[in-house]
């Protein structure tokens, strides 16, 4: 997915754990099919999911800890089942980075099993939101790393996704609609955000219900409104509007919303078209509904 990734396989990680983690060696150590971007996901055993970083980037040591920091506080706030943070792994067995350790959870995502109808879905998924913007910030603002500051922070970013975008999506209509979006002012402080409610890091239950939210390396605080793209990259019109009624988001929070939900497809269309189908996949439905209407 990326030109400067590792390449790490399930000898790799069989080895780590055995050296590090005793107590899991010899379980067998599988590779997910989850759709991560930042870390390749390794089940061991059934038991635990170890996490290591695709690319390498500095002050890991230290983004793993926040990480884990922000993973346990997730999980003591929220009914909705996360992965808990458990060890940090270090360099070894020709993998040169930190890695981390965290509960499995198994389950199907919601790019395999669709929620994007479900009525039922969309009240878990309001529900869960509410619960992590109770979640104290301690004091802390956005970071300004990534999204969830001021929307024309951003203009260079997707102003270079449109230029790659061509014949992949309806540029001229995404280019229009950024540039009323990008005006929206603030709605309020920042208050705690997962930060990434995409297909591939929500499970759904067979019964299209919300079983568990994964990768919460991203918690932490931000625009209130970041997490509403949970809302554009998973359901459709009439279950989203479920989430807004049961947030009570006014007009402006709903369109930086969809603001944020934009800003992240385009670049999921065309940086993954050939290495990550499923993220493709997503940025191209979620355009599609940003762009249909504003509700």
């Amino acid at each position: 997915m990326h030109p400067d990734q590792l390449d790490v396989d399930e000898h790799v990680v069989a080895g780590l754990v055995a050296d590090q983690f005793p107590q899991w060696a010899g379980l067998p150590v599988v590779r997910t099919g989850h759709a991560g971007t930042v870390n390749a996901i390794f089940c061991v055993g059934g038991v635990v999911a170890a996490r290591l970083p695709l690319r390498a980037r500095d002050g890991e040591v230290v983004r793993l800890s926040r990480e884990a920091e922000a993973g346990a506080a997730l999980a003591a706030a929220t009914t909705v089942p996360t992965p808990e943070p458990l060890f940090l792994g270090r360099p070894g067995r020709g993998y040169p980075l930190p890695w981390s350790v965290q509960t499995w959870l198994a389950g199907e995502t919601a790019d395999v099993r669709d929620p994007a109808s479900s009525r039922a879905f969309a009240e878990d998924l309001a529900g869960f939101v509410a619960q992590v913007r109770a979640i104290d910030t301690g004091g802390r603002t956005f970071s300004g790393d990534g999204r969830g500051g001021d929307l024309r922070d951003s203009d260079a970013w997707v102003a270079h996704c449109l230029e790659q975008s061509t014949g992949l999506i309806d540029v001229a209509g995404a280019a229009a609609l950024w540039s009323e979006l990008r005006e929206l002012p603030p709605t309020g402080p920042d208050r705690t955000t997962h930060g990434d409610l995409t297909t591939g890091n929500v499970l759904v239950s067979a019964d299209l219900r919300l079983a568990g939210v994964l990768d919460t390396g991203g918690t932490g605080p931000a625009d209130p409104a970041l997490d509403l793209v949970g809302a554009w990259h998973l359901l459709d019109a009439a279950p989203r509007q479920v989430v807004r009624d049961a947030l009570g988001c006014d007009d402006v929070e709903w369109q930086r919303g969809r603001a944020w939900a934009l800003q992240q497809a385009l670049g999921a269309v065309w940086y993954y078209a050939d290495t990550n189908p499923a993220m493709a996949r997503m940025g191209r439905r979620t355009i599609a509904r940003v762009l249909e209407s504003g509700a």
